[in-house]
């Protein structure tokens, strides 16, 4: 389907045009415009007729089109107030017959739990994750990971590699462990940077999380301090790296008992590693 072919999502960019408006770097904005890329998305997301969807940065509806075209019920967060009213008008069908809700709002501060609760299943978060918001929006997920069925982002190559990564390898890190303690990750698709404008200077990747039952590891306290202190320094061992963790001979009894040698580096540790390291000291 050609962008002409696409009502929404056209109007709005011809809103967009007429009001004068350009991408805010700031709010870190380059907009999909491949309409067949949006589509694949879209059919990762909402993988099952009447799926909730809340979508990430709706920006001028590239991905909420083909959302609602799977049968999704989609709420569209933006927190660009020049684009919410844009929003509206060009789905104002779709918004009359309650298939969507424009929610002008900071992704950050959305309570992702409470606009999924009363969704039909399956329940699931999507978008495309501006740079400097993937992380404190990754740990978001994290933490409501127990209430969605999936979540569906498009982040820079960057990202997607070191969320994917594998222990010993150079990508793999603290932001590594997080996610992979609540999700499974899958590389789904390559977006090259020719299918946004304004044009970014990455390309970019999608990236599927599938809730993992029961949770690799617990995200208390302990564990955040434990992973954060072992990739502070890569080319520090543990047993150096995780000396701000307490008392050495507390540490290394910890460590023992978890069957860590504090010999290594923190780089070299599983999931689960973590997690049982962190479960002992937190027994102290």
């Amino acid at each position: 389907m050609s962008a002409e072919d696409r009502p929404f999502t056209t109007a709005a960019r011809h809103a967009f045009r007429e009001r004068g408006l350009a991408a805010k770097k700031s709010f870190g904005q380059n907009f999909l415009v491949d309409p067949g890329m949006a589509r694949q998305i879209a059919e990762l997301a909402a993988f099952r007729q009447g799926a909730t969807v809340v979508e990430v940065g709706a920006g001028l509806g590239a991905l909420t089109e083909p959302l609602l075209a799977c049968g999704a019920h989609v709420i569209a967060v933006e927190r660009d107030r020049d684009l919410c009213p844009i929003l509206r008008e060009a789905f104002a069908g779709p918004i009359a017959d309650g298939t969507l809700v424009v929610l002008e709002a900071d992704a950050k501060q959305v309570d992702y739990r409470a606009l999924l609760a009363e969704g039909s299943a399956p329940r699931v978060i999507a978008g495309n994750l501006p740079y400097q918001l993937t992380g404190p929006l990754l740990e978001l997920t994290t933490g409501v990971a127990g209430a969605i069925d999936r979540a569906v982002f498009m982040v820079q190559a960057e990202v997607a590699n070191r969320l994917v990564a594998a222990p010993s390898t150079e990508d793999y890190g603290a932001l590594t462990v997080f996610v992979n303690a609540a999700f499974r990750v899958t590389r789904a698709l390559t977006v090259g940077r020719g299918a946004f404008h304004p044009r970014p200077g990455v390309d970019s990747a999608v990236v599927i999380l599938t809730p993992v039952v029961p949770r690799r590891a617990e995200e208390t306290e302990t564990f955040r301090a434990a992973v954060r202190a072992a990739f502070a320094q890569r080319r520090k061992t543990l047993r150096n790296a995780w000396r701000a963790l307490g008392a050495a001979p507390s540490v290394a009894a910890c460590a023992q008992t978890a069957g860590i040698d504090l010999d290594r580096r923190g780089e070299t540790l599983s999931v689960e590693e973590f997690a049982r390291f962190a479960g002992e000291l937190a027994r102290q």
